[in-house]
């Protein structure tokens, strides 16, 4: 069996934190990355109409098992439903980067916070969520929170004043729930500007999503 690791990125700005991470999980796995960057502005354009992108995910999630990936792993969780899908067209894993968040956030309280900097993304997490809770049968208060105008500076190129918008929308959604999910990757360097002993209250897609692709490649061999 070969050690590669397909990973399918919406945005550049993942490949690098992802590569490290898939260091620490799986030294001995080489990483390859596809990147398209015109799914999330035709999201935003079409309002989170995951169906007009549906089938271009899926040849990347096609192309990666034709390079020799073992396992791929879906980067972006805006796009993270088209993962079901794409399973039944593969005979290699596929693993959605929020999934173990999701299941994490269920074992710490019934009032869940959600934050992203995107719609198209909230959205999905929250259903996401949702649909975890029907699995776990438990009740959940889910409340989320759109933090769009720090999105607006990380495109423009200053990650600085994104992370200090985003710190301070996490600091005063921590006060109001017993948990909180970052809809997105890019969110988590943010959550390093607060004082640590609220970092516990913060879960992150990056390292969960990571732990579960090294968790599945184990119960493989």
């Amino acid at each position: 069996m070969g050690k590669t690791l397909a990973i399918i990125h919406t945005t550049p700005l993942t490949i690098e934190p992802l590569k490290r991470l898939a260091q620490d999980y799986l030294p001995s796995f080489e990483v390859i990355n596809f990147v398209d960057d015109s799914i999330l502005p035709q999201l935003r354009r079409n309002g989170g109409k995951v169906e007009e992108v549906e089938e271009r995910l899926i040849q990347y999630t096609k192309y990666a098992e034709q390079a020799g990936a073992s396992i791929i792993l879906n980067a972006c969780s805006s796009v993270g439903e088209v993962v079901d899908k794409a399973r039944k067209q593969l005979s290699v894993p596929i693993i959605r980067i929020d999934e173990a968040m999701g299941e994490e956030a269920m074992n710490h309280g019934k009032k869940i916070g959600v934050i992203a900097t995107l719609s198209t993304t909230l959205n999905p997490t929250v259903k996401l969520l949702e649909q975890i809770a029907i699995e776990y049968k438990k009740t959940v208060d889910i409340h989320s929170v759109l933090a769009e105008e720090a999105y607006q500076y990380l495109i423009q190129g200053d990650p600085d004043e994104h992370d200090l918008i985003l710190a301070e929308q996490l600091s005063e959604l921590a006060k109001k729930v017993d948990i909180v999910v970052l809809a997105q990757a890019s969110m988590a360097r943010a959550v390093a500007k607060l004082p640590e002993e609220q970092q516990k209250k913060f879960l992150t897609s990056p390292e969960l999503g990571m732990e579960r692709v090294k968790q599945t490649i184990e119960g493989l061999t």
